[in-house]
């Protein structure tokens, strides 16, 4: 018989709930860690408020711990006719404690369960983007020192445009990604505010202590207002959402250059052969399969933002069975998102880069033509004059590109600044507080 914490004296029809049940036992098994974390945390807030003796809460909460590994370890599971993690949970404890088990849904609602387990999720997932983030951050920092002085050009429109280099294309994607991490910055203090005790999102008559299961589960704050808690519900994973989308454009956009540079056209950089694939009638074809599926999956990411405010728009306060459906689209984005950040950490230090000689290749000449109108100014020629003198000379076929490069200034040619770039880094993830949170859990599972 199907299992349900709001189960009534009436059969629900089969049909409506395998469609309200939809994906949530399968999602949910992801959740399963963090609503038993929350449960141990609220078992112990009921204990010091006097609304469970102290023996039930010390059984509910060994049998929770023994439920915690399981989950950690991928063997909980959720039976045939169980709606939902909660539900198997307090089903487990019930099994285990008989009355004891009945006890911990006291002042909850699965309204903030939820909540709480999304917050508790949400802040763990983060926590591994950011390390991979930064990660690949300091990767393309390094590249950039390693290759500072091989030269290829830049290009503004697709058009050839000026001199830049290897140490400006990878320091570029480097410094790029910290202000990403700061997008994941934000989103983490969203999430790290506590919902438990908003109920069904109208509070309880329980003198529940809120503070309690903050400093428990290691969270920055509560969010105080109950309605306010139930809000965050569409809007946090908006937020996670958004924070996504910021970092697959700086990663999409990187691999869309791998693509395109290592092009025989332009001929910047070689993937390893063990690193391409091939075609089933060109024999000469080594394709940059893995970037070109980096590239698309990271543009599918970007439309994330859009799916959660579609999804969540037209909806006013209070709890509606349409949040459900966040986490389909969410919690795959997430796995995207990290499985993207492997492959490119595991890829890029493998390529190959190429230096160009540019004062020698006729397609590049015109690469110095600002060094030539800069020249002109430094021996005392106004600006515009010295532009339009360039200009003629280039129009005329006279035109003799100045080999010597001059770029001293910060974040320049000659002056990558990847010392102060690696500052920046090391002081964005030294605003992360994971620490608490790491305590937290640890003090609460004993």
């Amino acid at each position: 018989m199907a299992t349900k914490l709001w189960q009534k004296d009436y059969p629900l029809d089969q049909r409506i709930a395998d469609f309200t049940v939809g994906r949530d036992r399968e999602l949910d098994l992801e959740l399963a860690p963090f609503d038993i974390l929350g449960s141990i945390a609220h078992v112990t807030m009921l204990e010091e408020v006097d609304l469970i003796d102290g023996a039930a809460a010390r059984r509910c909460k060994a049998k929770l711990r023994e439920l915690y590994t399981l989950a950690r370890e991928g063997a909980f599971i959720i039976e045939d006719g169980v709606e939902d993690v909660h539900s198997q949970v307090e089903l487990l404890l019930t099994r285990a404690l008989g009355d004891d088990g009945k006890k911990i849904h006291s002042g909850r609602s699965r309204n903030d369960q939820v909540l709480v387990d999304l917050r508790l999720y949400f802040r763990h997932r983060i926590r591994g983007i950011v390390e991979q983030t930064a990660e690949l951050s300091r990767t393309l920092t390094g590249l950039s020192e390693e290759h500072r002085e091989k030269l290829i050009p830049g290009y503004t429109h697709l058009q050839v445009a000026m001199v830049s280099s290897f140490g400006l294309w990878f320091g570029a994607y480097g410094e790029a990604l910290i202000d990403d991490l700061r997008l994941w910055q934000a989103a983490y203090e969203v999430v790290d505010q506590n919902p438990l005790g908003s109920a069904a999102g109208y509070g309880s008559s329980f003198p529940l202590d809120r503070d309690r299961t903050t400093e428990l589960l290691g969270f920055r704050e509560p969010v105080v207002n109950v309605v306010a808690a139930q809000m965050g519900r569409g809007k946090t994973e908006l937020t996670v959402a958004f924070a996504i989308a910021g970092l697959a454009q700086t990663i999409g956009r990187l691999a869309m250059d791998v693509c395109l540079y290592s092009s025989q056209n332009f001929g910047f950089l070689q993937l390893p052969d063990d690193l391409t694939t091939g075609s089933s009638i060109m024999p000469h074809k080594k394709n940059p399969d893995v970037f070109e599926l980096l590239r698309g999956r990271c543009n599918l990411l970007q439309t994330l933002p859009a799916q959660m405010s579609q999804l969540t728009g037209n909806l006013p306060s209070g709890y509606h069975r349409d949040f459900q459906l966040l986490k389909e689209a969410l919690f795959p984005a997430l796995n995207q998102l990290e499985d993207g950040l492997a492959i490119a950490l595991y890829a890029l230090p493998c390529t190959r880069v190429r230096a160009q000689e540019l004062p020698t290749d006729s397609r590049y000449t015109y690469l110095y033509s600002v060094e030539a109108v800069n020249k002109l100014v430094l021996d005392g020629v106004p600006f515009r004059d010295a532009y339009v003198r360039v200009g003629k000379d280039i129009k005329s076929g006279t035109f003799e590109p100045p080999t010597e490069l001059r770029h001293t200034h910060l974040g320049s040619l000659g002056n990558l600044g990847n010392e102060r770039i690696e500052a920046k880094r090391a002081a964005v993830i030294n605003g992360f507080d994971f620490a608490t949170a790491a305590r937290s859990m640890d003090q609460l599972l004993g």
